[in-house]
């Protein structure tokens, strides 16, 4: 399959987090492969984004949003749960498209072992179930070097893409709390 370029990144966030379904999520763990195709996406873009962590600005958490696009963005929340997030648009200006939720093809059983037998639909369960923790924050997603990539795969059609409200942003006021960047597969 063919790795997703940096040019694929640096573009508007809501283009990149729509069209990373459907995309390959690969992760070498242990020698072995995992492979998941991404089934929803949520964007996060801009300082006026009171949704994102770029609007407290640059700090050490949130630096990664603000590097190359095309990196990985990887920070601990809720006490328990790593997010992955694809850094998007040019470098500079904070933006990142968190990856929430993929369906494995590949490498299942270790994902399912790593998850107690359970689902990878959410941004926590698929880092859990693939490994990926503070270690993989800023490696490069175009480079299979860094053990974590994205490569390109289906094409989703509109018909079966739901756009939505993101989840769990309970005190984010409007209009941010209700903006539909989130992105969903619904075969």
């Amino acid at each position: 399959m063919t790795i997703l370029p940096t040019s694929f990144y640096n573009r508007p966030t809501l283009t990149v987090a729509r069209e990373l379904l459907g995309a390959r999520l690969v992760r070498i763990l242990d020698g072995v492969k995992l492979v998941g195709v991404i089934v929803e996406t949520e964007a996060y873009f801009g300082f006026d984004d009171l949704a994102s962590h770029a609007k407290a600005g640059r700090t050490i958490r949130t630096a990664p949003m603000f590097g190359a696009p095309g990196h990985a963005y990887v920070y601990f929340t809720y006490g328990n749960h790593w997010m992955l997030n694809a850094v998007t648009e040019r470098e500079g200006f904070p933006a990142a498209v968190l990856i929430r939720a993929i369906q494995p093809i590949e490498g299942v059983e270790v994902m399912l072992a790593r998850r107690g037998g359970r689902d990878t639909l959410g941004p926590g369960k698929l880092t859990q179930a693939m490994g990926i923790t503070k270690s993989e924050n800023q490696v490069n997603l175009t480079e299979s070097t860094s053990g974590l990539w994205i490569e390109a795969g289906e094409i989703i059609p509109e018909k079966n893409v739901t756009k939505s409200p993101r989840v769990g942003l309970n005190k984010t006021p409007e209009p941010w709390l209700s903006k539909p960047w989130r992105f969903l597969v619904n075969e």
